[in-house]
């Protein structure tokens, strides 16, 4: 089974920065793309930022600039730097990994962290 931890979430002002952790472990062979997603009260759960095994990223429009996805392959981790955080940023924020597993037969199953919540006061 495969767990992903999410950390880094919290109360900040507009135009503060907060720094999102998340970490993949248990039984992997390998992870493919990364990402995260955020839903604020009463709407559907979007893509923020994406970023594939190779270092490739994809933002949503409304973060380009602001904030920076990355990921250590090494420690099965990855980062959502966020700067310039506007009220509109505030969501909880999860965390998801495509990881392969022999106990999946090598196919890319999605998994989920618990989320962390992230509000920015104006």
């Amino acid at each position: 089974q495969v767990q992903l931890v999410e950390s880094g979430g919290g109360l900040v002002q507009a135009g503060g920065s907060l720094r999102l952790s998340c970490a993949a472990s248990g039984s992997m062979f390998r992870i493919d793309a990364m990402g995260w997603y955020r839903q604020a009260p009463g709407k559907q759960r979007d893509l923020v930022a994406s970023i594939t095994r190779g270092g490739s990223t994809n933002y949503t429009d409304s973060v380009k600039g602001r904030f920076t996805i990355s990921r250590d392959n090494a420690k099965n981790t990855v980062y959502l730097q966020m700067n310039s955080l506007k009220p509109e940023d505030t969501a909880v924020y999860y965390c998801n990994a495509d990881v392969r597993s022999f106990t999946s037969g090598l196919r890319p199953e999605a998994y989920w962290g618990q989320g962390t919540q992230v509000t920015v006061s104006s």
